[in-house]
């Protein structure tokens, strides 16, 4: 396929990028938020009305412009999506955003895979919650298993004497307890999968969060082994392969002390832990998507030297001092400035892994509200 026209559910700045990795290919981007507030500030941005008769309409208007349908964002409504799917050509598949889209499946997916996970449980009461707590041995984290990113629909338990009040502040019917782990570094891993089958894997990245929200992502890793890095890609090929997933695929993952891997949750699209690619790899995370759902051979996805991505949080901080950084390159997402809320980030290349964390240290000292980063590594 060559000069498709893309249609996009998710007007956000993952959508963007999609569209300017699109333009060099001569593609074409048709959004359909689903919000009421898109930001993608790029394509054609179409706003799906709450009135039905006037979302068929938007819908068949769409559905006629485009070639083949992907998403930027996985908090969608199912059935919207299972409706273009009868149409279109959807990519990723609808059964691959229905198990993303609810936790609980998820982790019976990895069960069945033999991926191994935290230990969890599904609990449905502020009791269960507790004896959740009790069993698991506190602390625990309890999130919704629908809905919820960044650190949104989610709570730490101290104690089982907590859940009272967490099951309140949640506000969902259904949450799954995961026990924590004594992890030495949160990392994952981003592959792809074309339409023919082909898959490529990126080097797997060191993910620092504060919060629930993604600060800096580091690729590649000094001391990664290899047999570290083949276990994941171990674990996420098996997931592209029983979902038939077509496109980018992330998987987040802690990595314990004896070096083995626990999953924690998968992604079904283009991710910020990818956004290093950008500029450090040979082939960045957005093309290789859109390549994958085209048809197209999927790209390099070596490392070109060590790369750090650093998240623009709440404000943006002094922007021409982050330009004149040494190989700094600044991706903003034309966001009004609000607390937490992801304004941009910034890519920084380096020869070695030492002269990389100065000019990230150098970097967030310009930003606001980046915290210190901190990764497990030494240069």
């Amino acid at each position: 396929m060559s000069n498709a026209t893309i249609g996009v559910l998710g007007a956000g700045q993952l959508g963007r990028m999609l569209a300017l990795a699109g333009y060099p290919l001569a593609n074409r981007f048709v959004f359909l938020d689903t919000t009421g507030h898109p930001s993608a500030g790029i394509g054609d941005v179409m706003i799906l009305d709450s009135k039905e008769e006037a979302r068929r309409r938007q819908l068949d208007d769409f559905l006629a412009k485009v070639d083949l349908v992907t998403f930027e964002f996985e908090h969608l409504p199912l059935s919207l999506v299972r409706e273009i799917e009868t149409q279109k050509p959807v990519y990723p598949n609808s059964r691959a955003l229905g198990v993303c889209q609810h936790r609980g499946e998820e982790k019976a997916l990895f069960d069945r895979l033999n991926i191994p996970t935290p230990a969890y449980r599904l609990v449905d009461s502020a009791e269960a919650l507790e004896i959740a707590a009790r069993e698991l041995g506190c602390p625990v984290v309890a999130k919704s298993v629908t809905e919820g990113y960044d650190g949104k629909g989610q709570s730490v338990l101290r104690g089982p004497a907590e859940a009272q009040k967490a099951w309140k502040e949640i506000g969902h019917s259904q949450l799954i307890v995961e026990a924590f782990v004594d992890f030495v570094r949160e990392v994952s891993i981003i592959a792809v999968r074309g339409r023919n089958g082909e898959v490529v894997f990126y080097p797997m990245a060191e993910n620092v969060h504060v919060d629930g929200i993604l600060r800096y992502s580091l690729a590649p890793l000094p001391d990664l082994s290899d047999t570290v890095q083949q276990t994941a890609e171990d674990y996420i090929r098996a997931l592209l392969n029983e979902l038939d997933y077509v496109g980018v695929l992330a998987l987040e993952l802690f990595q314990t002390r004896d070096g083995g891997l626990l999953a924690n949750e998968m992604a079904p699209r283009v991710h910020n832990s990818g956004h290093w690619s950008q500029n450090g790899a040979v082939t960045s995370q957005f093309e290789n998507h859109l390549r994958a759902i085209q048809g197209l051979p999927l790209g390099d996805t070596r490392a070109r030297m060590p790369t750090c991505m650093v998240n623009v949080i709440g404000q943006e901080g002094d922007l021409e001092a982050l330009l004149a950084l040494e190989d700094a390159h600044l991706h903003r997402y034309g966001k009004s400035e609000r607390a937490g809320r992801k304004l941009g980030h910034v890519n920084l290349l380096a020869p070695d892994h030492e002269q990389l964390l100065e000019r990230v240290a150098a970097c967030a000292a310009l930003l606001p509200e980046a915290p210190e980063p901190r990764f497990s590594f030494k240069p």
